[in-house]
């Protein structure tokens, strides 16, 4: 294959029909597979019982808000801190019926996450869309408490 030459695009899982390679035609996959919430609702949501979930880098939170309430988990072990029946969940991993809205920075890796999650059987992840720059732009209510971070 020539330096220049795309790689042919493979077929999507479970179809014949080919899928574009590349971060942003995954991020389009992800994203349409998953619910993704305004800020407000997802403010409404966490009044109503659902758990916001902070995936942003540390050197992000480190260097803005938080938003009250959220639980902080690293992507890295995300999938197994929120599976109920993994023996290293966190107490809040009751069901996978539970709620849980991803948040991150932008708004990419959140709809990833929320993506992996829901092909786990976490039917109801959703992310924030926008992230958590979305989240303070609406003037939403963030905190400078230390966040409740989950090894």
């Amino acid at each position: 294959m020539a330096a220049n030459d795309s790689p042919p695009a493979s077929p999507a899982a479970g179809t014949s029909e080919p899928t574009a390679p590349g971060a942003m035609a995954l991020l389009a996959r992800a994203r349409a597979g998953i619910e993704r919430l305004s800020p407000q609702e997802a403010l409404a949501e966490q009044g109503a019982g659902a758990l916001i979930v902070d995936v942003r880098t540390e050197a992000h939170r480190r260097s803005a808000a938080h938003i009250p309430g959220a639980l902080v988990i690293d992507l890295t072990v995300l999938p197994w801190r929120l599976d109920p029946a993994f023996a290293w969940r966190i107490p809040e991993a009751r069901s996978l019926d539970q709620r849980w809205i991803i948040v991150c920075r932008h708004g990419y890796s959140s709809a990833l996450a929320a993506f992996s999650l829901r092909q786990m059987g976490l039917h109801r992840a959703a992310d924030i869309d926008g992230g958590f720059e979305a989240w303070a732009a609406a003037g939403l209510p963030l905190t400078h408490e230390p966040a409740d971070v989950r090894e």
